[in-house]
Formats: structure tokens, sequence, C-alpha cells
């Protein structure tokens, strides 16, 4: 399965910080920034969420809201997001419902090894839950900038 622009957002309620069910379809009225990350604590993830919270008020002032997604258990979320001061959630989506449903799992290779990993990925949904933009196979440097420009030009 796989979204395109238009489609709109999953119904599915997810596990996320702060003791948290995340409700997608409930959170029309904001723009909604969904970042998908392969795992806690490594560099390109753990630079990636830096940059979103850096640029985090001005995704806010902007009416958006950001929030980040793994496969990670959520005590490694919590972890993570105290350890860096995230000020959005991240959702733990162990199940895989929710990559499932963007498509995000990807075949990769590793020290000449295949595994199913998260492909690093980001969506854009408009306030009334319907994808606007999208990014696949991303690239850390400047991409949080990027999804805000596009935001801004919305």
């Amino acid at each position: 399965m796989s979204i395109d622009i238009g489609d709109k957002i999953p119904d599915l309620t997810l596990p996320a910080t702060g003791d948290r069910q995340i409700k997608l379809r409930a959170l029309k009225g904001a723009a909604l920034v969904l970042y998908f990350y392969p795992k806690d604590n490594t560099p390109g993830c753990t630079q990636e969420g830096q940059d979103f919270r850096d640029l985090y008020p001005k995704f806010q002032q902007a009416g958006a809201e950001v929030i980040g997604v793994s496969r990670d258990s959520l005590r490694s979320h919590e972890n993570f997001a105290a350890k860096f001061e995230f000020p959005f959630a991240l959702i733990s989506d162990a199940d895989e419902a929710l990559c499932q449903a963007l498509d995000v799992i990807k075949e990769k290779t590793l020290y000449g090894r295949k595994y199913l990993g998260v492909d690093r990925c980001t969506f854009l949904f408009d306030t009334k839950g319907v994808l606007r933009a999208q990014w696949r196979g991303v690239k850390v440097k400047g991409h949080a900038q990027a999804v805000l420009d596009t935001l801004a030009a919305l």
C-alpha cells in the first residue's frame, strides 16, 4: 500500500511519548509534519530530530505540528526525546501499522546483509488531513528547512 498527494491521513491511533495515544485523523485543524526515521540515538536520526527541534517554533508559527515516527519502543523514544529535548511527540510504530500504510519499509543493505528497515521519509498533511507533499529517501542536511519552506508555500 502507498499514499499519494491528495490522499487522507490513515485512520490510526498510535502510542506516543508523554503517555499519549495519538489519533491521526483527530489532528485536523493544524498542518502535520510526520517524519519517519530508522532508529533512535543514531547519528543521522539524532541530527534530523535536532533540526526539527530547532525549527519547531517556526513550524508552530506556521500552524503545524511535528511528530517523529520509528519502530523503536516507547521507552527508547522517551529516553531519546528527553536526551535531546524534543518538544514534539515521537510515535512508536512497533507493529509497523503506520509504516505499512505509508509504505516506508524498504529493503536496505548493511555490510552486505539485506534487511527491511524504515526509509527516512517525511509527509506534510494540511489542516484537513490531506497529503500535500512527501519526501522519500531523505538526506538529513537541510531537510527540516526544506519541509518548513514547503509548508510556508501552502
